[in-house]
């Protein structure tokens, strides 16, 4: 071109360039192309106006999806969009690549886009080379893809704001990856530092509390909801003069700030900084972009389940009892643990309750109390609602003075008044309770049982029984139902359990299994009852605390509520040597033929570490023998006594059925056909000694085996 020469025309000089010019208005849903950028389509080279769908056609499927993308980032930013596009012919198969760039606008109005671009073939490179890995091909675009679907899992994963700032801080961009990170939120026209990476402790101080109204990037994008890109320390020396010196520090050559965004409100801004320059190009702040969204949303869900956890603490804690004054010759500890699912209150609870009829000479904690445990059906805000009616219900009860079977008959009416869903009248709801009134002096316990698990006794030697209770049905279920009481004694240095469910069925165990678990723990530990609290609730799930909650909270599978009852040893000296004797005792009723299996049951756990298998079965069919005689001759009812004394070798047990039938039986010789008459027979051969004893009213069967003439399991 000679000078003073006249420039070609702009049409000219991009078909020299193999450069396209097109329009797109989504408003019209019309594309303009003109000869060259027809030719780089696929179609015929001349000017044509052609559909979206026309358009559409002529492009790989993914890169259509990738322009929407970036066109919408680029309104947002203000910027140029840029993109490369795979072009297809009428098979599907590509015949070239070209790259797109535009400037898009926004109207508002008739919320549509126009777009004026250029169009210009570019040539792919090989994969696997270099120049293949930059940020602008494909493969850069799968590794993208991979790691977008890989950070949103990991943030989806945190938890906490914690656990999502260490997933932020450990993200490895494809192609490029801050040395630097920071979390701004807001409180009220100030900045606050939610967290950072890449700095030193106490570098975030020059940055707290900073006014939205300063001149620095984060403030301003906090403020305008836009993305501030610096790719140069020059470019943010001439944009942010005032905050530069800040800034100069740390010694980096890149920053990028992004507003965190939910639900259209920015909550926040995100700071990236680079060691090295980084261009921004539109694929990389695509990926940014995208993080920026993602970190917010994994930054509000663990904001909102952390004030929902700080919320169900304060109720857990503001529903869960103190155990009051200390007890002369007693102790109690307690554990509980809730449910996983959010909620860090559930249906189980606990309550230790003064009772009435004190003197005017009995102390605080002296007199009677109550213990109480119970399971209200269900994990969720009802059933925690429920559980601290239910509680203040009982308490009250307990405080007028009723009985254990009066208090529970009046909780069943209250909670089934209660139970009934208001927006779901057929979600019923039941609750399981235990109530055992106590008598320090004496250690006589009232026990009345509301469906839940019985409750267990560890005697002075190691021995556990689980006390078989009468009892009826659960609370709410039935507002005329009946508590029978059962009483039994709490001797020196023994220990009562009284536990939910959750405690025994948790980890994939039944009640049988779960209850021999849990036995072991109470057999093996001898120790301090606050430690043997810790220690139930380890074998279950691992260390805890009083009140467990936070992530091992989470992974609970039922509540559980633990309450431990502790008889101290007479004059309190924890180092006197126990009794050489343990006991049980229980009753069975004409009306009740089914306890009779109880006893049996009973007597086996009494003589756990017998060491002659044969004799424990003796004992067992003898006591059947004799229970059995008492509900088959008699019109009375039977009271079994089994007791088991001395050392180890020497011991001596002893049971014992009393009636208050004057009948004394009669050995007989029955026949080989006969169904009945064998009981004082099989006395007489089994037992080591045998007697029956009238007294003032009745009679008692007695027989004794000697651990010596048993021989042990050979």
């Amino acid at each position: 071109m000679r000078t003073g020469e006249p420039l070609p025309a702009v049409g000219e000089v991009l078909t020299a360039l193999a450069t396209g010019l097109w329009h797109w208005d989504t408003a019209t849903e019309l594309v303009t192309v003109d000869a060259e950028a027809a030719r780089l389509l696929g179609l015929p080279a001349e000017r044509a106006t052609l559909t979206e769908a026309q358009a559409r056609a002529r492009l790989h499927p993914v890169d259509w999806n990738e322009i929407i993308s970036v066109v919408g980032l680029a309104v947002a930013e203000d910027t140029l969009a840029e993109v490369r596009i795979r072009i297809m012919d009428e098979r599907g198969h590509v015949i070239r690549t070209v790259r797109s760039r535009s400037k898009p606008s926004y109207d508002a109005d008739k919320k549509s886009f126009r777009l004026i671009g250029t169009l210009q073939e570019v040539t792919e490179p090989t994969p696997g080379t270099p120049a293949g890995r930059t940020a602008v091909t494909g493969d850069w675009r799968r590794s993208r893809e991979a790691f977008l679907l890989d950070a949103g899992r990991a943030l989806a994963e945190a938890r906490s704001t914690a656990e999502v700032l260490r997933v932020a801080a450990g993200l490895s961009m494809p192609g490029f990856s801050p040395d630097g990170l920071a979390v701004f939120g807001v409180e009220g026209d100030r900045l606050t530092i939610i967290g950072h990476h890449g700095q030193q402790p106490g570098d975030e101080s020059p940055f707290s509390h900073m006014s939205l109204e300063t001149d620095y990037p984060a403030a301003e994008v906090v403020r305008t909801g836009r993305a501030v890109y610096l790719s140069s320390p020059e470019a943010y020396r001439s944009r942010y003069p005032v905050t530069w010196p800040l800034a100069q520090r740390f010694d980096r050559q890149s920053w990028a700030f992004l507003p965190l965004t939910v639900a259209g409100r920015t909550m926040g801004a995100w700071m990236a900084g680079f060691a090295y320059p980084v261009a921004f190009t539109p694929d990389e702040r695509s990926v940014l972009t995208t993080v920026a969204r993602m970190l917010a949303q994994a930054l509000s869900r663990a904001g909102l389940a952390e004030s929902e956890r700080e919320l169900t603490d304060g109720l857990q804690r503001s529903m869960l009892p103190t155990l009051g004054p200390e007890i002369p010759g007693m102790t109690v500890a307690a554990r509980y643990v809730p449910t996983g699912g959010g909620l860090q209150v559930g249906g189980d609870w606990y309550d230790m309750i003064p009772l009435p009829g004190g003197t005017s000479r009995t102390k605080p904690g002296e007199g009677r109390f109550a213990l109480v445990i119970g399971d209200v059906q269900g994990h969720d805000v009802r059933a925690a609602g429920l559980m601290g009616q239910l509680r203040i219900a009982l308490r009250a009860y307990a405080a007028e003075g009723h009985r254990p079977d009066a208090v529970l008959s009046r909780a069943s009416r209250f909670l089934n008044g209660m139970a009934y869903g208001v927006d779901d009248p057929s979600d019923m709801r039941f609750a399981t309770c235990l109530y055992v009134e106590a008598d320090p002096v004496t250690g006589v316990l009232e026990v009345a049982r509301a469906g839940h698990p019985d409750p267990a006794i560890r005697m002075t030697d190691g021995t556990v029984l689980a006390r078989r209770t009468q009892g009826g049905l659960p609370l709410g279920i039935d507002p005329d139902a009946d508590y029978p009481t059962t009483r039994i004694t709490l001797e020196p240095g023994e220990t009562l359990m009284l536990c939910t469910d959750g405690l025994i069925e948790t980890g994939g165990h039944d009640f049988e299994t779960g209850w021999k678990r849990i036995r072991t723990i109470l057999e093996s530990h001898d120790g301090d009852l606050e430690e043997l609290a810790d220690a139930l609730i380890q074998a279950v799930h691992g260390p805890s605390s009083h009140h467990t909650t936070g992530p091992l909270a989470d992974r609970r599978e039922d509540d559980i509520a633990v309450l431990l009852l502790h008889r101290q040893e007479e004059g309190g000296d924890p180092a006197a040597v126990p009794p050489t004797v343990r006991r049980t005792m229980l009753s069975v009723a004409q009306a009740e033929p089914e306890r009779v299996a109880v006893a049996r049951q009973q007597l086996r756990e009494l003589l756990h570490d017998w060491p002659s298998a044969d004799q424990v079965d003796s004992a067992v069919l003898l006591l059947s023998e004799t229970l059995t005689n008492v509900l088959v001759h008699t019109d009375a009812d039977a009271l079994l006594l089994a007791e088991v004394r001395g050392e180890t070798g020497e011991r001596r047990m002893r049971i014992e059925v009393t009636d208050t039938s004057d009948d004394l039986p009669h050995k007989r010789r029955p026949g080989e056909l006969a169904s009945s008459g064998r009981g004082l027979m099989l006395i007489e051969l089994l037992a080591d000694t045998w007697g029956v004893d009238p007294q003032g009213e009745g009679k008692s069967i007695w027989f004794e085996l000697y651990e010596s003439s048993g021989g042990g399991d050979e």
